[in-house]
């Protein structure tokens, strides 16, 4: 619509000015006619006048005003009484005051209408006193009469009617036949491969990926549905992968929820047979003498049954954890109560400890058993990545993540770092590098912590050492786990 809007107002445009010129043209034709004919009458008149023969200026006169386009041929004296003219009637009378101003207002022509003759191509020529006319008419007067010639319009007018009417139906015609002929080409060649682009569109939203289209030609129209084509076959390979991908996931998850459920049932199995072989092992250690070389490997058998009882206790809380118990909790007071548990281990003596705790730290909604497992598991990993000696540090503060407030807890110690080929699996379940490790731990704390609404985060430097990064809402008024002046009184686990 916009294109033929566009199209009739250029042709529209195109077609008044060229009718304007030759309107113009036609106007100019007819006073360079009146010019010429004025001329002629003025050198006829002259060579007339010139020899005193005044009977010839009047049958000049009337000879040419006998042409249908002329209205009137006259001489009229300065004073405005009509000399000559090629209507006899008219001598002696006062000329036509338009005529008249024409010679007043110093202008050689001017159009007007007089009565019974339409409208006319006034033109007015003084004819000057020469050397030749002073025995007639003195040397006193410089102009001693005017010719003054009435040209009809009227042929001229209906010439340019006729052409107005004719470059009107042209336009018309050329407008019609040229809209008719684009909405013809827009509705096959545009809008109607581009209503079917939209429909197969469509049918490619609501998941049909077998949709394709022929383009009928190289314009950007067929490129569009080239492009759109080879976009469909994009998704459709993609979803091909995608869903085939999904189902290897599928069937991997499936055999992995069988096997945790079986490695669940056996765990379970072995625990309570582990806690009878303890208690066992206890009573016949009772009863050898301590010097007794046996209660060595005794207390070798009960040390390699507790880490037993540790893994099926690992592999029973990963395939069910326990619900958790939240309560308002300074972490502050939880990391130094469970620092001190982490430094009984035997490979903690040597470990120099810095607590860098912020002071007035927001207390946070969580399960303290569930938070003292989380932090005594990164105190431990940091304790066995230091078995030359090093330093733990536990630094403790308040961070904005994405306009939220967060407790962060970040475990640094200076062992030799995490690989950066290891480092993206470490929260991999049963994933470890350690001989005697189940590959849990992590996997578990990564677990508690995103359970709790917090993120667990890593950034470690090849023999630089380890960062382990803890972050925990802190309280928000009006929300679950708001701690205020209702709420339960803070617990240090």
């Amino acid at each position: 619509m916009l294109s033929i809007c566009l199209l009739v107002f250029g042709i529209g445009t195109f077609a008044f000015l060229t009718l304007r010129r030759e309107q113009m043209q036609l106007i100019n034709s007819a006073r360079e006619s009146s010019e010429l004919l004025l001329n002629t009458i003025e050198r006829s008149l002259y060579n007339s006048m010139r020899i005193g023969n005044t009977e010839d200026v009047k049958v000049i006169l009337e000879m040419v005003g006998q042409s249908e386009n002329l209205v009137g041929v006259r001489i009229f004296h300065p004073h405005g009484v009509i000399l000559k003219s090629s209507n006899p009637n008219e001598v002696g009378r006062v000329v036509d005051e338009r005529d008249y101003k024409l010679f007043l207002d110093n202008k050689r022509e001017g159009v007007f209408t007089l009565d019974g003759h339409g409208e006319v191509l006034g033109m007015v020529k003084p004819i000057y006193n020469d050397r030749q006319c002073n025995l007639c008419h003195g040397s006193k007067s410089r102009i001693i009469g005017l010719l003054n010639v009435n040209y009809s319009l009227t042929e001229t007018r209906n010439r340019i009617v006729e052409l107005t009417k004719l470059f009107v139906m042209s336009t018309v015609a050329i407008i019609g036949f040229l809209s008719l002929a684009i909405s013809l080409v827009m509705l096959k060649f545009v809008k109607k491969p581009l209503n079917q682009l939209a429909k197969n569109m469509a049918r490619v939203e609501a998941g049909d990926l077998s949709v394709r289209m022929t383009p009928e030609g190289k314009d950007e129209i067929g490129r569009l549905i080239v492009s759109f084509d080879s976009m469909v076959d994009r998704l459709d390979r993609a979803k091909k992968e995608l869903e085939n991908f999904h189902f290897q996931q599928m069937e991997r998850a499936d055999r992995l929820a069988s096997v945790g459920e079986m490695a669940a049932g056996i765990a379970h199995e072995i625990k309570n047979p582990l806690t009878g072989i303890a208690a066992a092992i206890t009573v016949l250690k009772d009863d050898f003498a301590p010097e007794d070389g046996r209660v060595q490997i005794i207390g070798e058998v009960l040390e390699q049954i507790s880490r037993l009882d540790k893994t099926v206790n690992d592999l029973l809380f990963f395939g069910k954890p326990t619900v958790a118990e939240p309560t308002c909790t300074d972490i502050n007071a939880a990391l130094k109560k469970i620092l001190i548990f982490a430094s009984q281990h035997r490979g903690g003596k040597n470990i120099e400890k810095r607590l860098e705790l912020a002071e007035n730290l927001p207390t946070v909604y969580v399960d303290p058993k569930q938070i003292q497992q989380v932090f005594l598991n990164l105190f431990l990993n940091a304790v066995q990545a230091m078995q030359s000696g090093g330093t733990l540090t536990v630094k403790s503060g308040l961070a904005k993540v994405d306009g939220i407030d967060m407790v962060q807890v970040r475990v640094t110690d200076t062992g030799q770092g995490i690989p950066p080929q290891i480092l993206e699996k470490i929260f991999t379940p049963f994933f470890t590098t350690k001989a005697q490790g189940t590959g849990l731990g992590l996997a578990i704390s990564h677990r508690l912590i995103e359970q709790h609404g917090g993120r667990l985060s890593v950034v470690s430097q090849d023999g630089m050492g380890t960062t382990f990064t803890v972050e925990l809402p802190a309280y928000c008024p009006g929300q679950p786990g708001y701690c205020g002046p209702d709420a339960p009184e803070a617990s240090a686990a």
